[in-house]
């Protein structure tokens, strides 16, 4: 294996084209072929396969993308640091359950480290994907929160998968409602005073179990039920229906508006949030920086 197969492998990634990827790469297109050819033989996998569609990835070729780009991060990193040289475009990608604090750290760490060229991924996603996006290296972290509920379930899936978490803080559960809500005057909100408004909740697609929510008293009986993919969405339909999500309370005004706001939510339960990283890599220098922005930004809060 060598550097340049690696960035070979993953030019082919970006651009899904063999003839594409040798003009970017400037070589034959045999060469990349033989090139591939000879990595996949090393190692006995198979990157790519070819069909009516194109270049598809296989799924051992998409685990093996993600370590070559942490491979190749790591190597702007030292040519950085050692010969002068430029580092190439920045690469960085988050995987989190839908939290401002989060998305605010991701545009401190973009301000601070971006550069000239950069491609930053922000994925507010559901839960299981966060945990399949970091274990395949698409994301060098994972953003979510653990309980007294889905702790046991949340744990094995990340032992399956070699990840591990790690705490930030632990939050008292609130309530989103928008600042015209009928409870909006409450200075602490009850399940019976929601029994009567709509619950907004996330889609979790074909990971829909009641560990997987990114709400917790997901158990709990509610008449009206509206389930949203988005964070956009969720508050539109919080200020429109007089909805309500139950959620850590922690809230950026300039990311989530001035129309919404966070109310305690009686209940003796907590959310305890943090971040996931594989065990098997050290992470990269974006990931330790984004690490220490988030946790300096929700001790704050």
């Amino acid at each position: 294996m060598t550097l340049k197969q690696l960035q070979y492998a993953v030019t082919i990634a970006e651009t899904m084209n063999i003839t594409e990827a040798s003009k970017k790469l400037f070589i034959t297109q045999p060469s990349l072929t033989s090139a591939i050819h000879e990595l996949e033989k090393e190692y006995g996998i198979t990157l790519f396969t070819r069909s009516n569609k194109g270049i598809e990835i296989t799924p051992d070729g998409d685990e093996f993308l993600g370590y070559a780009r942490q491979v190749l991060d790591q190597t702007n990193l030292i040519d950085e640091r050692y010969h002068g040289k430029a580092a190439g475009k920045q690469r960085f990608c988050v995987s989190s359950q839908h939290y401002s604090f989060a998305v605010e750290a991701f545009v401190s760490l973009l301000k601070e480290h971006g550069g000239d060229k950069y491609e930053f991924h922000m994925r507010e996603t559901q839960t299981y994907d966060i945990i399949d996006d970091v274990a395949h290296l698409r994301s060098e972290i994972g953003i979510l929160y653990l309980n007294k509920f889905n702790e046991t379930v949340i744990k094995k899936t990340l032992r399956d998968n070699n990840l591990s978490f790690t705490p930030v803080f632990k939050a008292k559960p609130h309530v989103f409602i928008g600042k015209d809500n009928p409870l909006a005057s409450k200075k602490k909100i009850s399940l019976k005073d929601l029994a009567p408004l709509p619950r907004l909740s996330y889609e979790q697609g074909s990971h829909n179990s009641f560990y997987f929510s990114e709400e917790i008293l997901s158990t709990m009986d509610c008449d009206k039920e509206l389930v949203v993919c988005d964070r956009a969405t969720l508050f539109n339909l919080l200020i429109g229906l007089n909805g309500y999500t139950i959620c850590s309370g922690v809230i950026n005004k300039e990311l989530n508006g001035p129309n919404i706001i966070a109310l305690p939510l009686a209940v003796d339960d907590y959310m305890e949030i943090g971040y996931i990283l594989p065990d098997s890599i050290h992470p990269s220098f974006l990931t330790l920086r984004y690490i220490d922005i988030l946790t300096n930004l929700t001790d704050t809060k």
